[in-house]
């Protein structure tokens, strides 16, 4: 057995709920311990403790992210009404992705983990799209309020210097709901200059999309401000790279996008940018084919799985049943991380690993090994359907081989 590698400066690992956080003992267990000497401070945010810490795990573990540059994130559990009932939680605590990501601000790329045997449900997608998603405020910082009856509801804002504004939303004759939303332009400059950089970074064209038209004060600031950059700072850079920004409503982007050949990125607002990664990740095969990376303005880096915690499978574990739950995403977060690390501490060995172990992880699907979710459309002849951890076993075995 070679020597491990070594690592200097620790990850920030955060765990996390139900089916997800099985695979991610399976993924260090299998994959990464025999390999790596890991270094990591370790978060729990599995919902009971974060009930018992009243969430303030969850903060902890974004401020730890800013200490040391990288964390490495499992899915969790955003508690509804029945979550709430089910663990016995003391309230409905708000979504910890959310928290951190108001913490470490910044901007969330999503692109799809791309195999040849998968081909996309859009007919001409041949290369990935990124998506980019604005990761503070608008319905994530919400404000929200039940109306009980008549009433007049009204927007007020209070300056510094004492004067006020008031506008009214609505009069109301019965019974409704209001919501205040906010963002702030220091967000929204962080989030425009991300996706610039990373356009530039990538080599490819930056689309981005609102609905300013009808938000024509909310919306046209975000449109505002990244014209304003993308003139004052990146039109050059970008005539240079040979590469285009280009602005249009989310409605005219959505028909141009099932259209296009791919290989763009894709800037969305927050909400937007939620759902149209879903929408990206399915049509290219799978939520679970999914990366994603949370890039702050101070240059720390968050990556986790982008999808839920699997609950359906969870259930089953639980029972003892057999389980075919696909952990590319879980994976992925990991060798993102690790791939980070290497390059922010100059450890080639484990910039190398991570290729190594997400080339192996491609090349068991691509030789027909698959989990349940990709068996029905993947168009390799011969299949093979396994388990959760008969999948990360068959990875293994690759890995070695690469590995030498």
């Amino acid at each position: 057995m070679a020597e491990k590698i070594r690592m200097i400066t620790p990850l920030v690992e955060i765990d996390g709920d139900e089916m997800t956080r099985i695979i991610w003992k399976m993924v260090k267990d299998i994959l990464l311990s025999p390999y790596i000497e890991l270094r990591t401070e370790y978060y729990d945010l599995g919902i009971e403790n974060r009930d018992r810490t009243n969430d303030k795990v969850t903060e902890d573990s974004a401020y730890a992210i800013r200490k040391y540059g990288v964390g490495v994130k499992c899915a969790t559990i955003t508690a509804n009404a029945d979550r709430v009932k089910e663990y016995n939680l003391k309230q409905m605590w708000k979504s910890p992705n959310a928290t951190i990501r108001a913490i470490l601000d910044g901007t969330v790329f999503r692109s799809p983990i791309i195999v040849d045997n998968i081909k996309p449900f859009v007919k001409v997608w041949k290369k990935p799209i990124t998506i980019a998603r604005h990761a503070y405020g608008d319905i994530y910082k919400s404000v929200e309020y039940r109306v009980p009856g008549n009433g007049t509801a009204e927007l007020v804002f209070t300056g510094s210097d004492g004067d006020v504004m008031r506008t009214t939303i609505h009069g109301f004759e019965g019974p409704g709901i209001i919501m205040g939303m906010h963002n702030t332009d220091k967000s929204i400059i962080s989030f425009a200059r991300a996706c610039f950089n990373y356009a530039l970074d990538q080599k490819q064209d930056l689309w981005f999309s609102t609905k300013d038209t009808i938000s024509k004060t909310y919306d046209h600031r975000f449109k505002d401000i990244f014209q304003e950059l993308y003139a004052n700072e990146y039109k050059v850079k970008f005539e240079a790279a040979n590469i285009e920004y280009f602005y249009t409503l989310i409605d005219d982007i959505v028909a141009r996008i099932v259209r296009s050949e791919g290989g763009i990125i894709w800037a969305c607002k927050n909400y937007d940018g939620d759902v149209l990664s879903d929408m990206v990740a399915s049509a290219f095969g799978s939520l679970a084919m999914m990366t994603s990376v949370l890039v702050s303005p101070d240059g720390c880096y968050e990556y986790e799985a982008a999808h839920g915690t699997v609950q359906r499978h969870y259930y089953k574990y639980l029972k003892g049943e057999v389980t075919s739950t696909n952990s590319m995403a879980t994976l992925f977060a990991w060798t993102g991380a690790l791939r980070k690390r290497g390059e922010l501490d100059g450890i080639t060995a484990l910039i190398h690993f991570a290729d190594n172990l997400e080339q192996a992880a491609v090349e068991t699907i691509e030789e027909g090994v698959l989990t349940a979710d990709l068996a029905g459309i993947s168009e390799v002849s011969k299949k093979k359907v396994v388990t959760t951890e008969e999948f990360l076993l068959e990875v293994n075995e690759r890995l070695k081989k690469r590995l030498g």
